[in-house]
This record gives structure tokens, C-alpha cells and sequence, in this order.
């Protein structure tokens, strides 16, 4: 049994938890407070820019930006969950949260990044249809099909948030409550677990790594079949066209699921909670913030939307 364990077994219930955050005087907090809240705020204007232009530009109304508006909801609610708790504790002396506000944060924390990295491999499918299948895409991708498939991306999320949330909150905690991170995550719950959390890591490891297999199988078979489709254009401006438009998703891809290895899937990642925090700011706040410049910046449509909405808003 690990050491910090050792030092009282006494399972009581807990009241709730005290997030320790990341160390520092307060130069250092007041340095890290400016940091999140500009992510968070460059967030929340990138994601709902996203939202507004993608539902009131017609142009965007097809499969593929409908799924980019989905990917920009669960981004804003994805980081939402975590940065505001996170900056009020940055000045807060007790940082404390309750045990149901806790379990709480973890569960929708769990199912909106579950349930965006099934919607990035629906997206990758999407491409497969549209590129590999353009005579069969409008039927395979009708607006019914596609309301399925994001209904079908939060089934899986709620189903890995409701098993992850109910093994770790199942677990009897020790007296003392330091969560050794800025928000409630599964890693750092662990280290408080007076009992044998090896089923608990278990169940982690084999879930995510179902997951991450899973859809990684997708996006790579996808890209794969698009890849060997561009490479038969004959048109040099139509293959870049394509690369540009998978190009953004597979940045977004890449950034998502990298992180998302390292904490979840690496052997050790729950016992190296300092390599932890500096993740869980990449994929939590860094990633929700990069994904609505990734796909505007590269994306002439959306940049064409967002001229067609600031001069109607001008004209007026």
C-alpha cells in the first residue's frame, strides 16, 4: 500500500473535497488566474462565434458544419465545466468542493469528452462519405442520419461517464481530502481511495483504451481511404482543396487524442500528477480554445461566412 495512504484508513464519509490546485505564492496564482481566463474567455468567444455564424449562415448548413457546430457546443461546455471553479480557486482559501459537487464536475467533465471524441470520429466519417461516396453521401448523411450519429456520440459519453463516475464514487475515501489537481479527475481521486483501486484502474484503462482503439480505428481507416481517393484527382486544386478541409480535422484529432493518451492510457499516468495538471490545462482549456481558430483559419467558407454576417451586421 502506498505510503500517503498508510497514514489514517479511517473511511468516513466525506463532506467534500479540497482542490489543491498547482503550488505557488501569489505572483505565481495571480500569473496562472490571467493565463486561464484569457484561455477561457478566448474559448467562449472562438466556440460561440462558431455556434452563431454555422446557424445563421445557410451556406453552412450541410453535415459537415453542423458536426463542427456540435464540436464547438461541447467545447464551450467541455471547458465550462472546469475554468470557472478553477480561476474562483485560484483566490479562494479554502478551495473547497462538495462530495456531490464533485462527482458532479467529473461526470460532465467525462461525458462532453467522451462524447467529442466520438463526435471527431463521426466527423472523419463524414469526409469518408463525402469523398469516397459523393453520389451516395446526401442519402448516407441526411439531416435524420446525422441527428443519429450526434445523438448516438452522447449515448457513448453518458455511458463511460456513468460507469467511470459510479466505480470512483462507489470507492471510500481517506480523512484527508487534497485533491492533488485543479478540478475533479479520475487520477487524482484514486490517490484518496483507502481500498484497492486496482479494478478502478482497470476499468479506466480499459474503457479509454476501448475508446481511443475504437475510434481511432475510424478516423484512421477514413483518412485512409481518402487519402488513396485524393491521390486519383486529377485536379491539383481540388486535392488541395481536400487536404485543407482534412488537414484542420486531423490537427484536431491529433492534439485531442494525444493528450487524452498520456493522461489516460500511459502506464503511470495516475501515479505523475504534476506531468497531470500541465495535460489536463492542454486538453481542458488550450484544445477547446485552438479547435474554432484550427477550422476558421484553414476554412474559406467559414472565413466567407464571417464576412457575409459582419456585413449584413454593417448594412444595418
Amino acid at each position: 500500500m502506498p505510503p500517503h495512504r498508510s497514514r489514517n484508513l479511517s473511511a468516513e464519509p466525506l463532506q467534500g473535497f479540497v482542490l489543491v490546485g498547482f503550488q505557488g505564492g501569489p505572483e505565481t496564482q495571480a500569473l496562472l488566474f490571467a493565463t486561464f481566463l484569457a484561455l477561457y474567455v478566448v474559448t467562449v468567444l472562438g466556440n460561440l462565434t462558431m455556434i452563431v455564424v454555422i446557424t445563421l449562415d445557410a451556406h453552412l448548413h450541410s453535415p459537415m458544419y453542423l458536426f463542427l457546430r456540435s464540436l464547438s457546443f461541447l467545447d464551450l461546455c467541455y471547458s465550462s465545466v472546469i475554468a470557472p471553479n478553477a480561476l474562483a480557486n485560484f483566490f479562494s482559501s479554502s478551495k473547497a468542493i462538495s462530495f456531490a459537487g464533485c462527482a458532479t464536475q467529473l461526470f460532465f467533465f467525462s461525458t462532453l469528452g467522451t462524447s467529442e471524441g466520438f463526435l471527431l470520429a463521426v466527423m472523419a466519417y463524414d469526409r469518408f462519405m463525402a469523398i469516397c461516396s459523393p453520389l451516395r453521401y446526401p442519402v448516407t448523411m441526411s439531416p435524420s442520419a446525422c441527428a443519429r450519429l450526434v445523438l448516438g456520440t452522447y449515448c457513448g459519453g453518458l455511458f463511460n461517464s456513468i460507469m467511470q463516475t459510479s466505480f470512483t464514487f462507489t470507492l471510500p475515501f481517506c480523512a484527508s481530502h487534497r485533491i492533488d489537481h485543479f478540478f475533479c479527475d479520475i487520477p487524482a481521486l484514486l490517490q484518496l481511495a483507502c481500498a484497492n483501486t486496482a479494478l478502478n484502474q482497470l476499468v479506466m484503462f480499459g474503457i479509454c483504451g476501448f475508446f481511443i482503439v475504437g475510434t481511432a480505428a475510424v478516423i484512421i481507416i477514413s483518412y485512409g481511404y481518402i487519402i488513396v481517393t485524393i491521390l486519383k484527382m486529377p485536379s491539383g486544386s481540388g486535392r488541395h482543396k481536400v487536404f485543407s478541409t482534412c488537414g484542420s480535422h486531423m490537427t484536431a484529432v491529433s492534439l485531442f487524442y494525444g493528450t487524452v493518451f498520456v493522461m489516460y492510457v500511459q502506464p503511470g499516468a495516475v501515479e505523475s500528477m504534476e506531468q497531470g495538471k500541465v495535460v489536463s490545462v492542454f486538453y481542458t482549456l488550450v484544445i477547446p480554445m485552438l479547435n474554432p481558430l484550427i477550422y476558421s483559419l484553414r476554412n474559406k467558407d467559414v472565413q466567407a461566412a464571417l464576412r457575409r454576417l459582419g456585413q449584413r451586421h454593417t448594412a444595418r
